[in-house]
């Protein structure tokens, strides 16, 4: 489930599930923690979950700790559009491979726990399969969920990239 985040004009943070505002820093480490943050204007209704994580990005920029080359970043902005519709498409294609790798590992330990006979107790190895079969799909439906967001939100910013 995403983790919704407003922003307020005054540009604060405002976690509406904990009912208090949150820090640039307390978003990345939510991020870091594997959940997915969603931020939205509350003016405009606006998605600007891009720009606030650019913002931590440059925020570990500013503290030193980020990685980001200058050269890396010349060429971003020198190149605008084409290269960063390269990029977008890189980072899409490393996502998309990273969850294939997930998911294979993910199968392989289910079957190396059934083959080892750590299923739980009282289900046959058939009803067992049956229940990782189910879990995978939720799983898989989930994740093409959550891909076809990105790629809305991606198609959406490259029409505004376009457009300008």
């Amino acid at each position: 489930m995403v983790y919704v985040i407003k922003r307020y004009p005054n540009r604060k943070l405002y976690d509406a599930r904990e009912g208090h505002y949150v820090t640039l820093g307390a978003l990345e480490g939510l991020v870091r923690s594997g959940t997915e943050i969603s931020v939205v204007d509350v003016g405009t209704r606006a998605d600007v979950t891009s720009i606030v994580l650019a913002q931590i990005i440059l925020e570990g920029e500013r503290s030193h700790r980020g990685t980001l080359p200058p050269a890396f970043l010349h060429q971003l902005i020198k190149h605008g559009e084409v290269w960063q519709e390269f990029v977008q498409q890189s980072l899409t294609s490393s996502l998309e491979g990273l969850m294939t790798s997930r998911r294979e590992v993910d199968r392989v330990v289910r079957e190396w726990t059934a083959r080892e006979g750590w299923v739980a107790s009282g289900a046959t190895e058939s009803e067992t399969k049956k229940r990782w079969h189910r879990a995978e799909a939720d799983a898989l439906r989930d994740e093409a969920a959550w891909l076809r967001k990105k790629l809305r939100a991606l198609e959406g910013r490259l029409e505004k990239n376009r457009e300008k």
